[in-house]
């Protein structure tokens, strides 16, 4: 089992686009509302405020799960580990918990930046090693060339985007999956199907797409400021959504809507296909 979707680990904080003291104290806020795992990553710039978070929240390193992320320009063999080593001055860990590579290189070979995670791991500068944006493809590339499992793959993972495919591949390759953008950055709330069935539960919207992400075997990135929001993300486990209730969330992934496409990063690959 992925060391995510373990126990709180199902749910995981995200950092984005947070910094400074802002940071500080949502990652505070996150904490006692009961999040023990957070994410950040070389490209957010914010790791050693995170690092000054973790170091002030009176919780045991051993209670949380830190997962950070190599920046794409940081995976030539030059570069890799002396990144790997600034970001675990700045998190003020001997080791992360996590390490994954951002995003592929490309849609060239993944073989080289993926021998150089492997080789992180060996040298104990993280305890499990992941990656993030890849497609099908590249999994099951992946699994054939390491020897390390990956814990994770953490893709763009909502119900208005068909991800079929990753769902298949993560099943071949036992490489689990976990989302960010869980709610398409606000657009699911523009369907009032989310609504509907969160009245039926007692629920809110983002809690109904939440789960329904949940319910797949995915494990969940969200990132809030407010209190208020941080609990009700949180407070996704005491209620399912009936067979029927998937299914029709399910007819809304072929919207098909992509936020990380290659218009907003140039690191983007070829994406899967949508299944017929």
């Amino acid at each position: 089992m992925s060391v995510y979707f373990s126990g709180c680990f199902q749910r995981v904080f995200g950092t984005y686009p947070l910094q400074g003291q802002g940071l500080k104290s949502a990652v505070h806020t996150a904490a006692e509302v009961g999040y023990r795992a957070f994410d950040t990553a070389q490209w957010y710039g914010n790791e050693a405020a995170l690092g000054d978070a973790i170091r002030d929240l009176g919780v045991d390193k051993d209670e949380l799960l830190i997962t950070t992320k190599v920046h794409p320009e940081n995976m030539a063999a030059d570069r890799f580990f002396a990144s790997v080593e600034q970001s675990l001055r700045d998190l003020q860990l001997d080791a992360v918990d996590v390490l994954l590579l951002h995003w592929p290189p490309g849609d060239r070979s993944v073989e080289p930046s993926l021998s150089l995670l492997q080789e992180a791991h060996r040298r104990g500068y993280t305890k499990h090693i992941g990656v993030s944006n890849y497609t099908s493809q590249m999994m099951r590339q992946a699994v054939k060339h390491l020897d390390v499992p990956l814990v994770i793959n953490q893709i763009e993972f909502h119900a208005l985007l068909d991800q079929r495919r990753l769902i298949q591949a993560s099943g071949e390759t036992g490489i689990p999956l976990a989302s960010y953008c869980s709610v398409a950055r606000g657009e699911v709330f523009n369907y009032p199907i989310f609504t509907n069935i969160g009245n039926a539960h007692g629920k809110t919207a983002a809690q109904v797409a939440l789960r329904w992400i949940l319910q797949q075997g995915v494990s969940i990135n969200t990132m809030s400021t407010k209190r208020v929001n941080m609990q009700s993300n949180f407070d996704i486990m005491d209620f399912v959504l009936s067979s029927v209730d998937m299914a029709r969330i399910q007819l809304l992934t072929e919207t098909n809507y992509r936020i990380s496409t290659a218009q907003v990063t140039p690191y983007a690959p070829t994406w899967d296909a949508p299944l017929d």
